[in-house]
């Protein structure tokens, strides 16, 4: 299966909607090969307003019973938008998301404990991760890009806005080797600027973050020289470490001279400063358009057939392209154990990917994935038994 990154719509992101997430519960530890769906049984297909035209998904077939599931926090206001929209349709049907960070997310699925996981990092092959999703499943895993959401580097400095930012510098701030705002490397590529003497305070995820394994990927992407860690989940760089993009974004608010990574969404929440980013040629500001430019150049990387798992390119230099980007994976079951839970997670997961689902959520902050991988993940989802 081929991907064609092509026609990614721009998403005019003119707002925001704080929703909070929907809880977990802890006792219900239904696994991905296990009895989550047990209560699942009658079907219903019920029309989802909106949903019509090339890439939708039509009505929704409902299955009634509940699922639970746990990773990424980049995805969790767009999960909890879909949630309530998909219940609002489908009244007998539960999906519970919790928002534990993508290692918590493969390490609950790869345990049997959710149905599906949330990770801003598909299952990586080289940790084992593949083999235990198919273990856990009793059959293949499969990555599937459901989210766009791009990593903004987000700050808090004296009301100043759109600072420019390389990835060399970058790079000694999130190691430590620039401390001060008005440090030389920094004024040298924001001129037009006063920069105060304010101390940096580096924010960064104290969770196994996909978040945290995309900026990594970046930042040994373009400053190799600098950034020398292996790309992980487990932050490598200096700074206090907080619980979720949520908490992270909310540090750099309330802290003068703070900065740090966030998806994109929780910047807008925390009303931050976001920086615009020059990998070589020019400064290229956070918008969904060079989002979609970014976006446009992934490749396909696929664990096995029908996986949908994507290599971006971080040191990107195409014009207006901004390239901190992440996509966020929901890891599901080829085929589940229990048919239903399987039934319920096919449908949820139809409905997500749908172009009514997709556009549901550009004011959140997201991106709707390209109309042609709309219709290659909808493809897969349909294989889902």
């Amino acid at each position: 299966m081929k991907l064609q990154w092509t026609g990614l719509a721009a998403a005019a992101v003119a707002g925001v909607i704080a929703l909070s997430a929907c809880g977990t519960d802890n006792n219900n530890s239904a696994g991905s090969g296990s009895n989550a769906g047990d209560s699942a049984s009658a079907t219903s297909a019920v029309s989802a307003p909106g949903q019509s035209g090339a890439g939708s998904a039509g009505p929704i077939d409902c299955v009634n019973g509940t699922l639970k599931s746990d990773g990424s926090t980049a995805q969790q206001n767009a999960m909890t938008q879909w949630i309530k929209d998909y219940q609002s349709q489908c009244p007998k049907s539960t999906v519970n998301y919790g928002g534990g960070g993508s290692g918590q997310g493969i390490t609950d699925f790869t345990n049997g404990q959710v149905d599906f996981a949330g990770s801003d990092a598909a299952l990586d092959p080289t940790k084992g991760e593949v083999d235990a999703a198919a273990k856990a499943c009793g059959s293949p895993a499969l990555d599937l890009p459901m989210v766009t959401g791009p990593i903004a580097i987000g700050y808090n400095l004296n009301n100043l806005q759109d600072l420019v930012f390389t990835p060399d510098v970058l790079a000694k701030i999130f190691t430590g080797q620039i401390t001060v705002w008005n440090d030389p490397a920094i004024a040298a590529i924001n001129s037009a600027v006063t920069l105060p003497s304010t101390k940096i305070t580096v924010f960064n995820r104290s969770d196994q973050s996909g978040t945290t394994q995309n900026f990594e990927k970046y930042l040994a992407a373009t400053a190799p020289s600098v950034w020398t860690a292996e790309p992980s989940k487990q932050w490598a760089g200096t700074g206090q470490g907080k619980q979720g993009n949520q908490l992270v974004g909310q540090a750099i608010q309330t802290t003068a001279g703070g900065i740090g990574y966030v998806e994109w969404s929780y910047a807008i929440q925390n009303n931050l400063a976001i920086g615009q980013i020059d990998n070589g040629s020019g400064p290229v500001a956070l918008t969904a358009d060079s989002v979609a430019k970014a976006v446009a150049a992934a490749q396909p990387a696929p664990n096995g057939p029908g996986d949908l798992t994507l290599k971006l390119d971080y040191a990107t230099t195409a014009d207006g392209a901004y390239p901190i980007v992440l996509v966020t994976y929901e890891i599901v079951c080829s085929k589940y154990a229990n048919p239903q839970t399987g039934a319920l997670v096919k449908s949820f997961l139809t409905y997500i990917a749908s172009s009514a689902a997709q556009d549901s959520v550009h004011d959140l902050g997201y991106a709707a994935l390209p109309a042609s991988v709309q219709a290659q993940v909808q493809a897969a989802v349909a294989t889902i038994s």
